[in-house]
């Protein structure tokens, strides 16, 4: 009768196991129904194959007992052939399965088969139907069951959508210190007593990624992952998708990912609703099968005990080696590929993943090209991919302005080239000279640029950010301060990881409102202010890269706070020769100028910044009068700006100039 039920099944099996695995369950399901008949000849139970049978493996996952297999056995029949299911029931005088029905003809009945707390309705391998009675009730198999007793390996349809399934394929090398890493956690999924909950914490979210896939895969295992902003928050449904999740890890040999990276990045926790980081609380504190979360900080359960691993990033070492096995596949390493490498390497702190990105998607689609090109392209290749995301808390400054285009005394000048070379000098210095070997603190090039407002210090950050060929971002201080105690950190923190990759130079404009004076501690706002000085610092000094201080009052930056700094320039308030220089640099080479006396517009005692918009504005007088740029043009910007900064123009500064000054009252 197996044998003709299979027959008549509409399934076509395509490899020797699947067939195998069809006529095994067949057989099973025939001897079940065998037993609805009083008067039948039992029907043998199928010869086991290898591998396992469906059916075998599933009452060995959940620890099914006969009984239950019976019963699963039974509500499989009548989804496969129901014709010949309720012929078989209509001798019971019913017309589908039933825990009555099964109590009363099936061996080894027993009641507890079908309580909530049974692996049949805990893990959702049955469904029960309504009636007046529990016993009366209709049993159905669930759909993912049956299609797993058939071989089929499809994720369950209410998951898809909030599941993925994490592919395995050609999973790139790991550096050695984050093998360790794998290494240990393997050695934990082996030894732990009860299903482990592992976090990993850091700003790379493809790196954790990446380490507990290998990890999982080192384990025989595959990964599943949610969304942490995927979880539902009401009750019912989070208790039945917590519940599938688990059964589908169980079935498929898995172990489940959440990422909470997703609600780290792209908005503030503190802006999520109570509800959704109640969900992932409870999931941490309830989930019965091996948990990797992953966090750019530590999340720390109630009563749960939680392992915690931090990702960092590659050796420079490490991304070096990655950087030349990247390359050697792509083009012939030269020596001056390899000072490339080095090169990006000090400046770009980047996982082997992105590495690996950027130089297959870097050198595609040329077939010859220039190691000059090759060089900028991977330069270039890399400023894009580490680009922070930082609209929120940051500006970009976007400049092309160079060494010609600052005006400042040549002390101040020598200290900000000083400034380029210990930026292009870090990997040499800290790793290959040792100073690194000491310590992180310290390492950080943090720098105070202190003068009056328009005296250059925002175009000397330009300058450097041209020279050094990298992204240059301007904190909005306003934005980072936060009255909430522990909001200004968790910024700050955001500001600092996402421009580590990247090398980014970090501009703190009016830097004097977060570090000035500090405070007599009188509460608790003034002692967690001080904390929040106390971690930028602490920042500053551990980043790769370049970060900025600008004030306008030196006098209000706290001493102990200068001593921490690498640099202090002192930007003076320029004297006349440096204001004629100025104002020969100051209008493009392409704007047209007529009798334009330098000397006398340098007695206008104004900064640079003042100096640039008067010559601006002057401009587009010129430009509405279809004529060059002249003195008279020149003057009118020059009452505009006066007037704005609400000070009177004296006629020392305008002595000698050969045009009238409307408006000017004598």
């Amino acid at each position: 009768m197996g044998e003709a039920i299979a027959a008549q099944s509409t399934l076509s099996p395509t490899s020797d196991w699947a067939m195998q695995n069809h006529r095994y369950l067949m057989t099973a399901i025939e001897q079940v129904f065998s037993y609805l008949e009083p008067e039948a000849t039992p029907v043998m139970a199928p010869p086991p194959i290898q591998p396992m049978a469906a059916i075998e493996r599933l009452c060995q996952l959940f620890r099914l007992s006969a009984f239950e297999r019976a019963i699963l056995l039974l509500c499989a029949g009548m989804e496969l052939h129901h014709s010949f299911a309720t012929l078989k029931l209509s001798t019971a005088a019913t017309s589908v399965p039933t825990l009555g029905l099964a109590l009363s003809r099936l061996p080894y009945g027993h009641w507890s088969a079908i309580t909530a707390e049974s692996p049949l309705r805990r893990w959702h391998l049955i469904a029960l139907g309504d009636a007046t009675t529990l016993t009366h009730c209709p049993l159905r198999i669930n759909e993912r069951i049956l299609h797993f007793l058939l071989g089929d390996t499809q994720l369950d349809p209410q998951l898809v959508g909030i599941v993925t399934e994490v592919s395995s394929d050609a999973l790139p090398q790991l550096p050695a210190s984050q093998q360790q890493l794998v290494t240990e956690i393997v050695t934990l999924l082996q030894q732990a007593s009860e299903p482990p909950l592992i976090q990993l914490t850091g700003s790379d979210s493809a790196m954790k990624r990446l380490i507990t896939l290998v990890a999982a895969t080192q384990s025989d295992c595959g990964v599943l992952s949610v969304s942490a902003d995927a979880l539902p928050t009401d009750s019912h449904q989070f208790q039945t998708m917590q519940t599938l999740w688990q059964r589908e890890a169980i079935l498929s040999r898995s172990m489940l990912l959440l990422d909470c990276d997703c609600i780290s990045n792209s908005s503030q926790e503190s802006n999520l609703a109570v509800t959704q980081l109640n969900a992932i609380a409870r999931l941490l504190e309830t989930c019965q099968q091996p948990l990797f979360v992953l966090n750019r900080d530590r999340r720390t359960p109630r009563h749960r005990p939680i392992f915690s691993f931090e990702v960092t990033q590659p050796t420079a070492v490490e991304q070096r080696e990655f950087w030349l096995q990247a390359l050697s596949a792509q083009v012939p390493i030269t020596s001056a590929l390899s000072q490339q490498v080095n090169t990006l390497v000090s400046h770009f702190s980047l996982s082997p993943l992105a590495i690996q990105t950027i130089c297959t998607r870097g050198l595609a689609g040329q077939a010859v090209i220039t190691e000059e090109t090759i060089r900028d392209r991977l330069w270039h290749a890399c400023l894009s991919h580490a680009r922070p995301q930082l609209e929120e808390l940051a500006q970009p400054i976007h400049s092309q302005v160079t060494w010609n285009d600052l005006v400042v005394p040549d002390k101040e000048k020598q200290t900000l080239q000083a400034i380029v070379a210990q930026v292009r000098q870090r990997v040499k210095v800290y790793e290959h000279w040792g100073f690194g070997n000491q310590g992180q603190r310290g390492l950080g090039i943090s720098v105070l640029f202190a003068g009056a407002s328009g005296t250059g210090k925002t175009l000397a950050a330009e300058v450097l950010a041209h020279e050094l060929k990298l992204d240059l971002y301007r904190i909005d201080l306003s934005s980072v301060v936060s009255k909430y105690i522990g909001e200004t950190e968790k910024n700050l923190r955001r500001i600092f990881d996402a421009a580590e990759a990247g090398g980014a130079i970090l501009l703190f404009d009016e830097a004097d409102a977060l570090f000035g004076k500090r405070s007599e501690v009188k509460d608790s706002h003034d002692r967690y202010a001080n904390m929040e000085v106390a971690y930028l610092l602490q920042r500053m000094e551990a980043y790769r890269g370049l970060a900025i201080l600008t004030t306008n009052l030196r006098s209000s930056i706290d001493q102990a706070f200068l001593r921490r700094l690498r640099f202090v320039v002192q930007f003076p308030f320029p004297d006349a020769t440096q204001r004629a220089e100025i104002w020969q640099r100051v209008f493009p080479k392409l704007t047209p100028t007529e009798n334009l006396s330098y000397t006398k517009l340098a007695r206008l005692n104004i900064p640079g910044g003042n100096i640039r918009n008067i010559a601006l504005n002057a401009t587009f007088l010129a430009a509405d009068a279809d004529s060059p740029v002249q003195m008279h043009h020149i003057l009118q910007a020059v009452q505009s700006e006066y007037a704005k900064l609400e000070r009177p123009l004296t006629d020392a500064e305008i002595k000698g100039w050969d045009c009238s000054f409307p408006g000017r009252q004598s």
